[in-house]
C-alpha cells in the first residue's frame, strides 16, 4: 500500500523540496501541489496576485477512514484574513472564521451535528498557526518545483488528465502494480494523483472517486 513507503516518501519529498532553488522561482498564478502527511495526503491549489494576495485550497484524504477535510485559507496584503473548513465523515464538522486587517476575530462559527458552538481563544489560535505552517509548505513546495497532476487511470498506464490531455507518468512497477490492483479490486474506473518535481515522481492518491470533479479551477479562487 502507499502507505507501507511513508517513511520514505515523507523523506523523498524533502529531497524534492530540496532539489529546488534556493529561493522562489517564477511560477504560474494558479498552482497545484501536494505532499504525504503522517496519516494521509495533502494537496494544495494555491492562487496568488497582487498587493501579496494569496488564496489556498488544501484537501485532507486520510490514509484509513472516511473523514476527510476541506480547507480555504485566504490572505491580503500578506494578512490572514479567513478560513474555512469543512470535514466530512462519520462527524462532519464546519468552521469558518474571518479576521480584521489588525489580526483581531470578525467572525467566528462552528458547526458540529446540526449545532452552533463557539471556538476557544486556543483553537482559534491553532488555526492561525495551522494556516501559517500551510502556507510555509506551499512556499517551500513551489520553491522546489512540486507539481500535483491528477486524472484519469487508462489500463495502458496513460492518465486523462483532470486539465486536459492526456500524459504517461513514470511510476515504479510496486505504484503501477498498485494502481491496477486497486482498480481490479474495486471493479470500477480510479483516478490518481501524483506529483513531479526535478528529483521524481510520486504516487499520493488512488481513488474510486472522480478527482476531476471537485478540483478547483483557477476561477474558483
Amino acid at each position: 500500500m502507499i502507505r507501507h513507503t511513508l517513511t520514505l516518501s515523507v523523506f523523498a519529498l524533502m529531497l524534492l523540496i530540496l532539489a529546488g532553488c534556493s529561493s522562489r522561482p517564477d511560477v504560474p498564478d494558479f498552482t497545484a501541489s501536494g505532499y504525504l502527511a503522517d496519516r494521509g495526503t495533502v494537496r494544495i491549489w494555491r492562487k496568488d496576485n497582487l498587493h501579496h494576495s494569496s488564496h489556498l485550497v488544501t484537501v485532507y484524504t486520510p490514509f484509513t477512514g472516511t473523514t476527510s477535510e476541506t480547507t480555504d485559507y485566504e490572505w491580503q496584503e500578506d494578512k490572514l484574513v479567513s478560513i474555512e473548513r469543512h470535514s466530512k465523515g462519520e462527524q462532519p464538522e464546519e468552521v469558518t472564521l474571518r479576521f480584521d486587517q489588525d489580526g483581531s476575530l470578525s467572525f467566528m462559527q462552528r458547526r458540529l451535528e446540526g449545532r452552533r458552538e463557539a471556538l476557544t481563544p486556543d483553537a482559534v489560535a491553532l488555526y492561525q498557526f495551522d494556516a501559517g505552517r500551510m502556507l510555509k509548505i506551499s512556499d517551500d513546495l513551489l520553491k522546489g518545483r512540486v507539481w500535483l497532476k491528477q486524472g484519469h487511470w487508462l489500463p495502458s498506464g496513460t492518465v486523462t488528465l483532470c486539465q486536459g490531455g492526456e500524459e504517461k507518468p513514470i511510476f515504479d512497477r510496486f505504484f503501477t502494480d498498485y494502481i491496477t490492483q486497486h482498480q481490479r479490486q474495486s471493479g470500477k474506473p480510479v483516478s490518481i494523483s501524483w506529483l513531479e518535481a526535478p528529483a521524481g515522481t510520486q504516487l499520493i492518491l488512488v481513488s474510486t472517486d472522480d478527482q476531476c470533479l471537485t478540483e478547483p479551477k483557477s476561477d474558483d479562487l
